[in-house]
C-alpha cells in the first residue's frame, strides 16, 4: 500500500508564517464541538487523573499488545525524571499515538493527557480516552481550513491547556509534542510554543499553591522502522529542564491562580522554546534525508566492528550512528527554528555509505547483515537453530488458536493501516488499536465459537484425556454451566500465548528470509556492496 504523500495533498492552506498546514484526514476534519465541549476533566486527588480502573486495565493491555508489536523495548534516563514534581515529556514525533504510548509506558508517573480532537470523539477510541480523562486540542490547521470559529478554538484550546498546566502543577505527568503533529521527516518541524506556554502555567500555578516547580524533560524516540511489525524501539529520557520562578511572571501567577490565561513574556517563551529544541536535536536523526539516517547506521556498524564491538542492541546501534554523526558533522548548535531542515552532509565518506547502505536497503537488509569485520554479509548463526525450531514447533501446535482469535485481528489491523488516509506515520497507530480493540471484541467470540466447538467434541476430549472435563467441579446443569464458562476464561490467555508465539515465529521467519536473500543476492550486487564497504573502511580510518 502507497500511503498518501502529504506534500501531493497540499491544497495551498498555510499558517501565519507561511508554512504549509498539515493535511487533514478525514476524522480530522470532523469536529464534534459538542461532544468535545463536554469531555470529562480530570482530577488530581487520586494516583490517575482519568479513571483509575480503566487506567490500569488500558496500561496492562498496552503493555501485552507492545510485547508482542515490538521485537525489543527498551528505555534508558528515567533516573533523570524527578518524583517530586510534574513532569512536561517533549518528543519528536513521527509514529502517530505510538510515540505518546511509548512514553507513558515507561514513565514512572501516570498523564494527564492531551490530543488531537477527534482521538476524544471516535465511536470506540473516544470512549477510552474520555474515561482517561483526555484533553481535546484544535490544531491551527483545522482552525484555519475552518472547522471551528477562532472563538471555539481559543476557548477549548485554553481549557485544556489550563488543564493540563493544572495537572502537571500537581505532580503528574504530561507528553506534549512542539512540531504540533505528527510527520514523515528525517528532521524536527518548526517548534510551536504550546508545550512552552503549558509548562509556564503548570509552574505558575504549582507556585500558587506552594508546589515544586515543574520540568520540561526532552525525548529521544528511536524506531527502527517504525511502521514495521516488531521493529525495535528506544525511549531516551533526557536531563531535564527546570522551569524556575524567573521563568514565571507575576501576572500569569496571580491568573492562574483564579482560573483564567495571562500571556507569559513572548522573550521567555522563545527562549524556552530555543533551549528545549537544543537539547532535543541531538536526541533525534536530524539528517536531511531518511538515506543519510541509514548512511550513518551503516557507519556506526562498521566502525564498531573494526572496534571489534558490533552494536548488539537497537540502542548500541543508534548510539554508534550518533558518534559517526558528530564526528563528520560541523555541530554549530544554534536555533534553527525557522529553516528547520538540516544541510546534506558533506564528508567524502557519505556518499560510499550512502551507496551501500541503499543496495542493503533494496535487499530489506541493514547493517546488522554484515560480518565481523564489516567487509561483506555474513552467515547464518547456526546456533539460534534449535531454539528457533522449538519455537516454530510450539507456535504450529497453537495455530488452531491463533486463526480463530489472532487472524481476524492482523486482517483489521492490515486493512485500517493500509487504508488510512494520514501517511505511513499513522500505519502502526491504527494496527495497535486494532490490536487493542481487536482483543477486547474478538476474543470473547473466539472464545465462545472453542467453548462450542469444545461441547461438540466433549466425548472424544474426554476419551483424549481419560477425564470427563464437564464434570470436574461436579455432576449437573449447574456445574456443567460453570465449567463452560471457566473454560471460555480459560482461552482467553490461550489465545495472547499463541500470539506471543507467533511474533517469536515471525522473528525467526524473518532471520531465515534475510539469511537467504544475503545467500542468493547477486554477485555483481555482492561485489558492488564489497567495494562500497572497502571504501568506507579506508575513508572512516580518517575521521
Amino acid at each position: 500500500m502507497s500511503h498518501p504523500n502529504p506534500n501531493e495533498l497540499y491544497d495551498g492552506a498555510v499558517d501565519h508564517r507561511g508554512d504549509a498546514l498539515p493535511y487533514l484526514s478525514k476524522s480530522a476534519k470532523n469536529m464534534k464541538m459538542e461532544e468535545l465541549l463536554q469531555t470529562p476533566m480530570p482530577t488530581y486527588s487520586g494516583s490517575t487523573p482519568g479513571s483509575y480502573v480503566w487506567t490500569k486495565v488500558l496500561y496492562w493491555i498496552c503493555r501485552r499488545i507492545s510485547a508482542v508489536q515490538f521485537r525489543t523495548q527498551e528505555a534508558t534516563g528515567i533516573s533523570n525524571i524527578p518524583l517530586d514534581r510534574g513532569t512536561l515529556c517533549c518528543a519528536w514525533h513521527t509514529n502517530g499515538i505510538l510515540d505518546a504510548l511509548q512514553i507513558t509506558l515507561k514513565h514512572p508517573k501516570h498523564f494527564v493527557l492531551g490530543a488531537r480532537h477527534d482521538l476524544v470523539t471516535r465511536p470506540m477510541l473516544g470512549w477510552w480516552t474520555r474515561k482517561m480523562a483526555v484533553q481535546p486540542v484544535v490544531r491551527k490547521a483545522e482552525l484555519l481550513r475552518g472547522g471551528c470559529s477562532e472563538e471555539e478554538a481559543n476557548f477549548l484550546n485554553g481549557r485544556s491547556l489550563l488543564t493540563l498546566a493544572s495537572g502537571i502543577a500537581h505532580g503528574f505527568g504530561c507528553v506534549l509534542f512542539p512540531e504540533g503533529t505528527s510527520h514523515n521527516n528525517s528532521y524536527m518541524l518548526r517548534f510551536r510554543t504550546g508545550p512552552v506556554r503549558t509548562v509556564l502555567a503548570a509552574g505558575a500555578l504549582a507556585s500558587s499553591l506552594d508546589k515544586e516547580l515543574p520540568v520540561i524533560v526532552p525525548l529521544g524516540l528511536h524506531f527502527r522502522v517504525r511502521e514495521h511489525f516488531r521493529t525495535d524501539v528506544w525511549v531516551e529520557y533526557g536531563e531535564p529542564i527546570q522551569v524556575t520562578k524567573s521563568d514565571i511572571p507575576q501576572e500569569l501567577i496571580d491568573a492562574v491562580a483564579n482560573g483564567s490565561w495571562s500571556e507569559p513574556p513572548a522573550e521567555i517563551v522563545f527562549e524556552m522554546r530555543d533551549k528545549l529544541r537544543l537539547e532535543m536535536e541531538p536526541l533525534t536523526p536530524n539528517v536531511a534525508e531518511w538515506e543519510e539516517h541509514r548512511a550513518l547506521h551503516l557507519l556506526g556498524h562498521v566502525e564498531q566492528r573494526r572496534q571489534n564491538n558490533p552494536p548488539n542492541t537497537w540502542r548500541k546501534e543508534v548510539l554508534a550512528a550518533r558518534d559517526i554523526q558528530h564526528r563528520i558533522v560541523k555541530q554549530d548548535r544554534v536555533i534553527v527554528n525557522d529553516e528547520p531542515k538540516p544541510d546534506d552532509i558533506t564528508h567524502p565518506i557519505i556518499k560510499p555509505a550512502i551507496s551501500a547502505a541503499q543496495i542493503l536497503e533494496d535487499s530489506g537488509l541493514d547493517g546488522r547483515d554484515l560480518n565481523s569485520k564489516g567487509t561483506d554479509l555474513r552467515f547464518a548463526n547456526l546456533s539460534k537453530l534449535p531454539v528457533s525450531l522449538a519455537r516454530s514447533g510450539a507456535f504450529l501446535a497453537s495455530l488452531p488458536l491463533f486463526l480463530l482469535s489472532l487472524t481476524p485481528q492482523l486482517v483489521l489491523g492490515r486493512l485500517l493501516g493500509d487504508s488510512t488516509d494520514e501517511g505511513v506515520d499513522a500505519r502502526t497507530s491504527y494496527q495497535f488499536l486494532a490490536a487493542m480493540f481487536g482483543s477486547l471484541l474478538i476474543w470473547p467470540i473466539a472464545s465462545t465459537i472453542a467453548v462450542v466447538i469444545a461441547a461438540l467434541q466433549e466425548a472424544r476430549i474426554s476419551e483424549i484425556i481419560d477425564l470427563d472435563w464437564t464434570n470436574m467441579l461436579g455432576e449437573g446443569a449447574f456445574f456443567n454451566f460453570i465449567m463452560f464458562f471457566v473454560a471460555w476464561l480459560f482461552f482467553m490467555p490461550l489465545f495472547w500465548i499463541s500470539g506471543r508465539l507467533s511474533s517469536l515465529a515471525w522473528d525467526d521467519y524473518t532471520y531465515f528470509r534475510k539469511f537467504v536473500i544475503r545467500l542468493r543476492m547477486k554477485k555483481s550486487t555482492r561485489q558492488n556492496l564489497k567495494a562500497l564497504l572497502n571504501n568506507i573502511h579506508e575513508e572512516i580510518s580518517k575521521i
